[in-house]
């Protein structure tokens, strides 16, 4: 079976008696199907509008509908614009209130050379490493619990060599070198919280992030999971160079997170564009053809890494048009409307992926064998319920 690797079964006890009827039924999958979702965070905090509240609810039933898992931003420019001064008590009531409707959390990311903190710079490089680190600690200690996935550091195989602009991480990590910086600061985010989930995180998936990986796994650096970026504006990757990255990355064994997922619907990004923040365009529609070409690439490149064994986790970055780029990257048009590419996810995640609900009957010991897909479930047996996970 194609996708034997995602299910299991388990073996509950639900009555003291024989052919009694259990109905079960699953609740969630244990693969993190998941997108970003930035405004929860005006939204929860009561700073929107009426208008802009009934479109974030409205987007937010789709989401929680089909997503188990969400992205929050850390970026620190904005999370911490005055030293000193985080943005905690806001990010942590949105936290709780996504924790409630049962998403798991990803806080991305702790260390990053854009949106990075601007007062950095009148710091010395000693003073930058200091601050980056007890911010590490200071940040995950006070999400333990709530947010337990981190990307530790994003996109470090650039970070030395970025010349857009000058910034404080570019500085410590040209001076201390990649492999010495992200030792670092997954130090101290394991330090911070020994359980938590911890990626590395990048867009550069040439042989330059295999040697890095290589080389901060042989000298102990507490990688939990890599981490791998598909921002598609410019044409999906297609089965054979997604397999092949998939293949490429296996080697070390580790769990696969592919992070941040996007696929247009509109005019295919020009393949000249080297760095994709350069195409700066006021209007970037969808069209018809790209409607339909969105939802199909997106279905085969979701089948494509749910088939890989490795992989533990999808999310898709847009969730509505019009974020990153002005892109028509989202599942949910302008409007917060479902396109054919949320209907074509939705179809696999909640259909084709998901457990039937199912009517068994117990053995003689009172118990059933459930097989399904790895996740939550709970049985129903004379109007009691069990509640049970299949790992």
């Amino acid at each position: 079976m194609k996708y034997a690797h995602r299910m299991g079964t388990k073996t509950i006890k639900v009555s003291s008696s024989e052919n009694k009827a259990v109905t079960v039924k699953q609740l969630k999958h244990k693969f993190l199907f998941g997108c970003s979702e930035f405004s929860t965070i005006p939204y929860v905090n009561g700073e929107m509008d009426e208008a802009e509240t009934a479109d974030a609810e409205k987007r937010y039933n789709y989401m929680t509908d089909l997503f188990n898992a969400v992205t929050l931003p850390f970026y620190w420019g904005r999370f911490e614009k005055e030293r000193g001064k985080p943005d905690t008590v806001r990010t942590m009531n949105a936290a709780r209130w996504l924790k409630s409707k049962g998403l798991t959390l990803k806080g991305h990311p702790l260390c990053w050379h854009t949106v990075t903190a601007p007062w950095l710079m009148d710091l010395t490089n000693e003073e930058i490493l200091k601050v980056q680190l007890e911010r590490i600690k200071r940040d995950v200690t006070d999400f333990k619990g709530l947010i337990d996935m981190w990307d530790v550091i994003n996109e470090v195989v650039i970070m030395p060599v970025f010349d857009k602009y000058d910034n404080g991480i570019t500085r410590i990590c040209k001076e201390r070198g990649r492999i010495n910086l992200v030792r670092d600061v997954f130090q101290e985010a394991k330090s911070a919280n020994p359980d938590a989930v911890l990626l590395i995180n990048d867009f550069e998936i040439s042989v330059a992030y295999d040697i890095l990986i290589e080389g901060l796994l042989e000298v102990g650096v507490p990688i939990s999971v890599i981490g791998i970026q598909s921002h598609m504006h410019q044409g999906y990757w297609g089965i054979e160079k997604t397999q092949e990255i998939l293949e490429r990355f296996s080697r070390f064994g580790l769990p696969l997170h592919f992070t941040e997922n996007t696929l247009v619907s509109g005019e295919i990004m020009p393949p000249e564009i080297g760095d994709l923040n350069d195409y700066q365009v006021e209007n970037w529609p969808s069209t018809e053809k790209g409607l339909i070409r969105q939802a199909e690439e997106a279905a085969l490149h979701y089948k494509t890494l749910f088939s890989h064994p490795l992989v533990q986790s999808i999310t898709w970055w847009s969730f509505k048009d019009g974020g990153w780029l002005n892109a028509p990257a989202g599942l949910l048009d302008s409007y917060s409307d479902p396109k054919p590419a949320y209907h074509a996810l939705y179809r696999l995640i909640k259909d084709e992926w998901w457990t039937d609900e199912q009517t068994l009957l117990t053995d003689s010991s009172g118990m059933v064998n459930v097989t399904g897909f790895k996740g939550d479930y709970v049985a129903i047996c004379e109007g009691e319920e069990t509640r049970f996970t299949i790992e």
